[in-house]
């Protein structure tokens, strides 16, 4: 994804203790450090009013955030170079095995700064792998989500609400591109009014399944979401001990066209599939007043087209939809229902490390009350790939 310097070095020079611990294991390792650094200019609109500045909206497009503040005004520019992210990897050969530790920050969603004086934000881990031969287990993209095919936007995610999106903790197994994993379980329910509670009651890790293949020069993915959704908690004077099973299926293709233009999409369906689509637009399931729960069914995904006008000019056009099947008991409620987007851009590339471009997103997303929230948003980014 990004250019990197390499470094080059033997392990050789170790401490003789090392030698003698491990004498077989020495071998080339490769280092690679990379990232980009990346400055974005933002004109945002919210028709009922701009979130404040510390609002995760005013950073990147979120589902259900933008539903606005009646009591600030409506157009707010934002400058931030937070999207700003390294990265380290080491890779070794050990005895014919394969051992690649991976670590990347960034500055997204920390709210320690301001935009008073000095824009001072911390890192925050993305990822933390580490990986033996087809094993890898740590902090990163969830199994359930393709990342190859995401559609290239100025906007951080760019189909919001038509893709899988989580990074967490896991443990996976790929082989001849086939990987299942299991993952942390998080649950997260709607109460009658709508808002959300967050469950600290799962303990069965979510099960994920996903087949990468080829046709030709195209490449697709495949990938099934296997969840248990537990709540043991008493919240107001209700006991809950509830437990439903959720599931997801997830279907994304990357179809060169002609010359250097390129198609995506990604298709979701699932019932209590929850956090894992639209960043959380909506919850994996609904308690009910006098105890039970309704899972959640929902339905998503994006279309993008890449085409490139030169070698160093080209755009993107992306559409993309969520909407979620919420059970009667929700009708009225602030419950999040239907999300759209979409958003066109202009990039170029003078040179290959440096890109700049403009972009116009269009949002709008609607809660089952009918109360619905629009956001415009123009960008202007810079963009040096180390």
């Amino acid at each position: 994804m990004n250019s990197s310097k390499v470094l080059k070095a033997t392990l050789a020079p170790l401490s003789l203790a090392m030698l003698a611990a491990a004498p077989s294991a020495m071998a080339e390792t490769e280092f690679k450090f990379g990232g980009y650094v990346k400055a974005d200019f933002m004109v945002s609109n919210y028709d009922n009013g701009a979130p404040d500045d510390s609002n995760l909206s005013r950073q990147f497009y979120v589902p259900g955030t933008i539903y606005g503040d009646p009591n600030r005004a409506n157009t707010v520019t934002d400058f931030q170079a937070r999207e700003t992210r390294f990265n380290f990897t080491s890779t070794s050969d050990m005895d014919g095995h394969t051992l690649k530790f991976f670590v990347e920050l960034d500055f997204f969603t920390t709210s320690d700064g301001n935009e008073r004086v000095s824009n001072s934000y911390a890192p925050r881990l993305r990822h933390a792998t580490v990986t033996f031969d087809n094993w890898t287990a740590g902090q990163t993209w969830s199994t359930f989500q393709n990342p190859g095919a995401l559609p290239e936007a100025l906007d951080f995610v760019g189909a919001a609400e038509g893709t899988p999106f989580v990074r967490q903790g896991l443990i996976k197994y790929s082989n001849n591109g086939f990987s299942v994993a299991i993952e942390n379980p998080k649950s997260t329910f709607t109460s009658t009014a709508g808002g959300r509670i967050e469950s600290d009651s799962s303990y069965i890790p979510d099960l994920v399944a996903r087949y990468d293949f080829k046709g030709g020069d195209a490449s697709f993915s495949i990938a099934g979401l296997l969840r248990s959704l537990d709540i043991d908690e008493t919240i107001g004077d209700t006991t809950y001990d509830e437990s439903e099973m959720g599931y997801g299926l997830s279907f994304a293709g990357v179809v060169p066209v002609f010359n250097r233009d390129v198609l995506k999409f990604m298709l979701n369906y699932g019932d209590g599939t929850g956090r894992y689509i639209a960043l959380n637009y909506a919850n994996a399931a609904v308690l009910r007043d006098g105890g039970g729960a309704d899972t959640i069914s929902s339905i998503s995904g994006f279309v993008s087209y890449q085409h490139w006008w030169s070698d160093k000019w080209r755009s993107n056009f992306t559409v993309s939809g969520f909407e979620a099947d919420n059970p009667g008991i929700l009708d009225g409620t602030t419950a999040n229902e239907t999300s759209y987007s979409g958003n066109v851009n202009l990039m170029f590339s003078p040179v290959k490390p440096l890109t700049v471009g403009v972009e116009w997103l269009y949002a709008l997303n609607e809660r089952a009350n009918g109360d619905d929230g629009e956001l415009n948003r123009f960008m202007l980014s810079f963009k040096y790939a180390i």
